[in-house]
């Protein structure tokens, strides 16, 4: 599978053009290649299909065109494009469809010159196909605005990092160390449900199952990762700890890379012995997994760390959270859990420190502390429903400033703020289902949130300002 979103851009054109004004077709022909730049700067890759008008060359174009490397198909009207030249070649074609709606003018007001009207008319041929498409069944995304005046490219490759995102849930293979934490029935899910239902393949060792991984692990290796530590990390804590949790990290790297696993969550509960390789909770690892876009999640949810992992995968900075306490006074929701956190979110520099662990016989384990950056960010979480449904519960946001008493500097940490009361957003994100463990999205990714779940099979709900918007 491709590393990085990829869609194919499809443009629609009239064969009737062709035959009485041949002319227009060459001072139309550019205007893909532009649009196509404008969205691979945005870090997507585009295959360019040839101009398209009859049905056979509708179906042609998308027959070489493989699915196994093309996340998304964006159509493109230079003209009007009679619909049922293509609707039935785009119904049945095994890509998501995301429709264009953009024109090379900006500026169509009462002074402008007749013969722009050929250059900037395709809307009503999108029009067409979108109503066909609609009553064929056959699910679509659009995006409208000036190419250059909006920001409708920069939502097109959202759309597109979106589709490839429900693509990687669909292939993921994600591992579970040791049992899920006993009770927690949220994210309780039967892995032969998560295959069927979401695509999602699951296999589960015990924390002593990475001891050969672990031993495998070089000095030399140990020392290039704690040299790296020293150069990413503020290393406060000792060490001894500090070297035994790089060994298990890279064991635990190791296994990972050779059993090609997507997403992993663990129970910290099963790290239940001070002696061998595998002797503490292998929290600074998840942290650097995520960074290196592994999915993770907390207390054996692999639900989670699938969705954290798929995200990863299409916008690359995403982490695992939860919500942990809400501040009622300051109409904010504070984010945190207990050592696992993306550093490539991180406001500043995290720092690398160890804890007590009174939870377990283990040792003292290695984690990160920090904070995100502030910003615009979305809240995503996979809720499990009634009879094998599942829900994206989406929530905008924004990120705020960090701490302020140095002693919460020694935990993960987020402030955020939702789009409306937080009593409000608790009731409503709790009678969509949500779980209490999510993944934080940096950006306002919305929409595109909305469109990864509509391309997994996914119903999304988003909460924002008007509980009536509740349905995307």
């Amino acid at each position: 599978m491709n590393a990085k979103p990829r869609a194919a851009l499809l443009p629609l054109y009239l064969e009737l053009y062709d035959r009485c004004v041949p002319e227009a077709r060459a001072e139309l022909a550019p205007f893909p290649g532009v649009v196509a730049e404008g969205i691979e700067a945005r870090g997507v890759e585009i295959a360019r299909c040839p101009i398209c008008c009859t049905r056979p060359e509708f179906a042609a174009a998308v027959d070489a065109l493989d699915p196994a490397e093309i996340d998304l198909l964006i159509t493109l009207h230079l003209a009007y494009s009679p619909s049922l030249e293509s609707a039935d070649v785009l119904a049945r074609a095994p890509l998501p469809i995301l429709m264009l709606d953009t024109t090379p003018d900006c500026d169509f007001g009462p002074d402008v010159d007749p013969s722009r009207i050929m250059h900037n008319h395709g809307v009503h041929g999108l029009q067409d196909l979108a109503c066909m498409l609609r009553r064929r069944g056959k699910p679509y995304e659009i995006v409208a605005g000036h190419w250059q005046n909006s920001d409708v490219l920069a939502r097109a490759a959202a759309i597109a990092r979106a589709a490839h995102a429900a693509r990687r849930l669909r292939s993921t293979r994600a591992l579970r160390i040791g049992e899920p934490f006993r009770g927690m029935g949220d994210f309780s899910v039967d892995d032969s449900t998560m295959r069927r239902v979401l695509g999602i393949k699951t296999a589960q060792i015990a924390p002593a199952d990475l001891a050969p991984a672990c031993e495998a692990v070089s000095a030399q290796a140990i020392e290039e990762e704690v040299a790296a530590d020293r150069r990413r990390f503020n290393c406060l804590a000792g060490e001894a700890v500090h070297r035994d949790a790089v060994r298990l990290g890279l064991g635990l790297r190791r296994y990972l890379d050779e059993n090609r696993i997507d997403a992993f969550s663990m129970n910290f509960l099963a790290f239940d012995t001070p002696d061998g390789p595998v002797s503490s909770v292998p929290f600074l690892e998840a942290s650097k997994a995520m960074a290196r876009g592994i999915g993770y999640a907390g207390e054996g949810d692999v639900l989670t760390a699938s969705l954290v992992g798929a995200l990863l995968r299409g916008f690359e900075r995403v982490t695992f959270t939860e919500i942990f306490c809400p501040d009622w006074k300051g109409e904010r929701l504070f984010l945190s859990h207990m050592g696992e956190f993306n550093p490539a979110i991180a406001a500043g520099t995290p720092v690398l420190r160890e804890r007590d662990w009174p939870f377990t016989r283990a040792r003292k384990p290695a984690f990160i502390t920090c904070a995100p950056a502030p910003g615009p960010a979305v809240l995503v979480n996979l809720a499990p429903g009634p009879i094998d449904s599942f829900s994206l519960v989406i929530a905008p946001l924004e990120v705020q400033g960090d701490a302020t008493n140095p002693k919460m500097h020694e935990s993960l940490r987020a402030w955020v703020k939702p789009r409306c009361p937080v009593a409000e957003f608790l009731e409503r994100y709790s009678r969509a289902g949500g779980t209490h463990h999510s993944a934080l999205v940096p950006g306002a990714q919305a929409e595109a949130m909305a469109a990864f779940a509509r391309f997994a099979g996914i119903e999304p709900v988003v909460i924002q300002g008007e509980a009536e918007h509740e349905q995307a």
